[in-house]
C-alpha cells in the first residue's frame, strides 16, 4: 500500500482486464528475497519507481482463493490462490517519478485514491484481503491527514502509453 503526500492511497487499473479493475501493486517473492526486498521490487516493477520507504508491515500472511473458473485459466491451472505478505510505504516522489511503461506493464492508468474505497475498486475475491490491508493501516492515511478525494478519475498523463483515453476506460 503505497501512500501519498495527502494520504490517499496509489491505485492501478488493470491492463489485462477490461473495466474498472482497480488494485494495488502487489507480486510474487523471487528465490533468496525476502518478503521487504519483493514489496520494493515489485513496486518499482509495476509501477516504474523506487521513491518509496516502508512505514509498516501487516502483522499476518493473508490469503485469497481465486474463483475456480478463474483459477482454471491463470497460473496454468498451478496456483487457486495467493498468499501475501503486505506493507504500508510512503511516497517520497512526485507524480512525474511514476512510469507505468517501465517494464511490462500491468496498469493502464492510475489514481490517488481515498483508503476506505479501495475494498470497493477491487475484483470481488480479492476484498477481504482489502478490507483487511485497510484495517491494519488506515491509521496511515490518517496520520498523514487524508482529506477526501475528488472524483479519483485519472489524469490523462497518468495513463501508460498507447492506453484508451479516460471515457473508454472508465465508462
Amino acid at each position: 500500500m503505497l501512500f501519498g503526500p495527502d494520504g490517499r492511497v496509489w491505485v492501478g487499473n488493470r491492463i489485462d482486464t477490461p473495466g474498472d479493475n482497480w488494485q494495488m501493486p502487489q507480486g510474487g517473492i523471487d528465490a533468496g528475497e525476502s518478503p521487504r526486498e519483493a514489496a520494493l521490487r515489485e513496486l518499482h516493477e509495476e509501477i516504474g519507481t523506487d521513491k518509496a520507504e516502508i512505514i509498516a508491515e501487516h502483522p499476518e500472511w493473508l490469503k485469497y482463493d481465486l474463483p475456480p473458473e478463474i483459477a482454471r485459466r491463470m497460473w496454468r491451472g498451478r496456483y487457486r490462490g495467493q498468499k501475501q505478505r503486505w506493507f504500508a510505504l510512503r511516497f517520497t516522489g512526485s507524480d512525474a517519478d511514476i512510469h507505468l511503461s517501465r517494464h511490462h506493464p500491468e496498469f493502464e492508468a492510475w489514481r490517488w485514491e481515498e483508503i476506505d474505497r479501495l475494498p470497493d475498486l477491487v475484483v470481488g475475491f480479492k476484498r477481504k484481503v482489502y478490507r483487511q490491508v485497510v484495517a491494519a493501516f488506515r491509521h496511515l492515511a490518517v496520520e498523514r491527514g487524508q482529506m477526501p478525494a475528488g472524483t479519483g478519475r485519472p489524469h490523462p498523463s497518468r495513463r501508460a502509453p498507447g492506453s484508451p483515453r479516460d471515457e473508454d476506460a472508465n465508462g
